[in-house]
C-alpha cells in the first residue's frame, strides 16, 4: 500500500488525485486536492535537488533582465502599476516588504511614489544579483525567518506570484502577520485553480508550472483561510493582462506540442530547452502569439464577469482586535 500523502498546506492525508503533469524535464507529477483545507498540491514533495535545477540559471534568465528587452519592459509597466496601486494605501514613511521581489523593479517603481521605507527578500540567483543594483532596497537574500524583523514592523507586505512557491505557506502566514501593523496591508496575486483555463488544459496549463508550484487554492478557499489568520478582504482584482491572456496562448501551444512551454522558455532566452524546436518553428509559436492575443485579451474581459481568470490579486487588512 502507498503512505497516505500529507497536504502541503494543513498536513492532513484526507485527499485524492485530481490529474497529472510533466515539467520541463519530463518528470511526472500528481496533483490532488485535500478534503479539508481544499488546497490543491504537488506531489510527491520535491527533493532539494529536484527544486535546484528547477531553480537553475535559466529560470531567472541569464542576461541583464529575466526576458527579452521587449518583453521586459512590457512586464515593468505592470510593476509600476502594482506599484501605484500600493501606494495610494501607504501612509508617509511606510514600511514595505516584498517578499519574492525578483529584480527590485516593483520596489523601485514604488520609491517614486512616496519616501518609503523598502524591503525585499529574493532568493539566491540571477533576480536577487539585479535586485543588488537597486539602491532603493534594503535586501536580503533567501526566505523569510522568525526574528529577521520586529512584529508589526511594516504597514504592507505583499506577494506577487510567490505564495504558490513557498514549502512553508502556513507557517510564513503565521510571520506576516507577526511583521505587519494592526490595519496593515497584506497584497496576494498568485494562479487561480478555479480558472477555466486550468479546468480546461489541466496537466498542461501553463501557471500550473511543476515542480515549482506547489499548492494553490481557489479564490474563495483562500478567503476562509486568510480570515482564519485574521486578515479581512478589501480589494479584488482578476483581470490580468499582463499574466492571463498569454496563459492561454502558451496552454494551447501545450497541447500541441511535445514539450511544455517551448515558447515562454525561447521568450526567457533560454535556447538551450527543447532544441529540436528550431527557428521556424518557434516563429509560428510566436505568430499564433500575435493572432490570438487580442481575443484572449478580450476574453480576459469576459472571464472577470465570472471570476475565472487565469489568476487573481487579493488585497487584505489585518484586523485589528
Amino acid at each position: 500500500m502507498k503512505a497516505p500523502i500529507p497536504c502541503r498546506f494543513c498536513n492532513t492525508t484526507d485527499n485524492f488525485e485530481l490529474y497529472s503533469a510533466r515539467d520541463t524535464s519530463e518528470r511526472l507529477w500528481g496533483i490532488n486536492k485535500c478534503n479539508n483545507c481544499k488546497a490543491v498540491f504537488l506531489t510527491p514533495q520535491p527533493t532539494p535537488e529536484q527544486l535546484q535545477m528547477a531553480y537553475d540559471a535559466s529560470y531567472y534568465g541569464e542576461g541583464d533582465s529575466k526576458f527579452a528587452f521587449s518583453v521586459e519592459g512590457f512586464i515593468d509597466k505592470f510593476r509600476r502599476k502594482r506599484a501605484k496601486f500600493l501606494s495610494l494605501r501607504l501612509s508617509p514613511k511606510a514600511r514595505v516588504l516584498d517578499i519574492g521581489c525578483g529584480n527590485g523593479r516593483f520596489l523601485q517603481h514604488l520609491s517614486t511614489f512616496g519616501d518609503y521605507e523598502l524591503h525585499g527578500i529574493e532568493m539566491e540567483g540571477g533576480s536577487s544579483e539585479r535586485a543588488k543594483k537597486v539602491k532603493e532596497i534594503k535586501l536580503k537574500i533567501g526566505t523569510l525567518k522568525k526574528d529577521d524583523y520586529a512584529d508589526g514592523y511594516f504597514d504592507a507586505v505583499t506577494l506577487f506570484h510567490v505564495f504558490e512557491h513557498l514549502d512553508n505557506p502556513k507557517e510564513t502566514l503565521h510571520l506576516i502577520k507577526s511583521i505587519l501593523k494592526e490595519d496593515g496591508t497584506l497584497v496576494i496575486s498568485m494562479p487561480n485553480i478555479s480558472s477555466w483555463q486550468a479546468k480546461m488544459f489541466k496537466g498542461q496549463w501553463l501557471h500550473l508550472d511543476p515542480p515549482r508550484h506547489l499548492f494553490f487554492f481557489d479564490p474563495y478557499d483562500l478567503i476562509k483561510v486568510m480570515e482564519t489568520f485574521g486578515f479581512k478582504l478589501i480589494h479584488k482584482r482578476w483581470m490580468s493582462i499582463e499574466q492571463n491572456p498569454f496563459g492561454w496562448v502558451q496552454s494551447c501551444l501545450n497541447k500541441l506540442t511535445a514539450k511544455r512551454d517551448v515558447l515562454y522558455e525561447r521568450l526567457k532566452g533560454n535556447a538551450r530547452y527543447a532544441p529540436e524546436y528550431g527557428g521556424s518553428n518557434i516563429f509560428f509559436q510566436k505568430l499564433f502569439l500575435i493572432i490570438t492575443l487580442p481575443f484572449f485579451i478580450l476574453s480576459d474581459v469576459f472571464e472577470s464577469l465570472f471570476h475565472k481568470n487565469g489568476t487573481f490579486q487579493f488585497t487584505f487588512r489585518k484586523k485589528s482586535f
